[in-house]
């Protein structure tokens, strides 16, 4: 799945803009990098559905190299049917997950989502696949994000309303609801139902 070319453009933009606002001591080169930064904003906000606020808010809280975020997905199985939450903010389903949080193991990450969003208490696995979000899931995002997908086993609780989604529900894989698709796809939920299925499952990556 390839990726627009002014995306690939405006992030280089942001990540040279990003390293040298840090480490430049240079007045008028902190002003020229402000600047590189700010056309690399505009890039972003006229092709990609956030607004320019928000990204200035998100990119102003980075500090120097521009590195990928992380994004956590619980594979949560139970009875051997998968457990999906559907979002508040687009009415579709997804697997339980989110940005991981500093200084919040990868388990922990999974365990603490686990529990907001789908009222469940769980016990992460195993590694199903690190992948890279550019060549796997749309719309485009104006940062780089690696998408860890973790076969979990349901341990016990039933889900609580909350600010982030509005049921959840146990599926299987040929009955699958309509899937928030920028979160995980029909393809990353099958490859989540193939890993539980099989006795040894070597991580995929991209």
């Amino acid at each position: 799945m390839d990726e627009p070319m002014w995306l690939v453009w405006a992030r280089k933009l942001q990540s040279i803009a990003q390293a040298g606002l840090t480490y430049s001591k240079n007045t008028y080169d902190l002003d020229r990098y402000r600047q590189i930064q700010a056309l690399s904003i505009e890039i972003m906000g006229k092709y990609t559905e956030v607004e320019p606020v928000k990204l200035q808010d998100l990119f102003a809280n980075e500090e120097g190299y521009l590195t990928p975020k992380i994004d956590v997905r619980a594979a949560i199985f139970k009875d051997e049917m998968i457990l999906l939450i559907r979002e508040k903010i687009d009415g579709l389903w997804a697997l339980p997950g989110g940005w991981a949080d500093i200084d919040t193991s990868l388990s922990e990450a999974l365990i603490k989502e686990s529990r907001e969003e789908a009222g469940v208490d769980i016990v992460p696995k195993r590694i199903i696949a690190v992948l890279d979000r550019r060549h796997h899931n749309k719309p485009p995002m104006p940062y780089s994000v690696f998408k860890i997908f973790v076969e979990c086993d349901y341990v016990s609780g039933k889900f609580v309303d909350n600010i982030e989604t509005c049921e959840s529900g146990l599926f299987d894989r040929n009955n699958l609801p309509p899937l928030s698709t920028g979160r995980n796809t029909e393809e990353q939920i099958e490859m989540c139902f193939k890993a539980r299925e099989s006795n040894f499952h070597e991580a995929i990556f991209d």
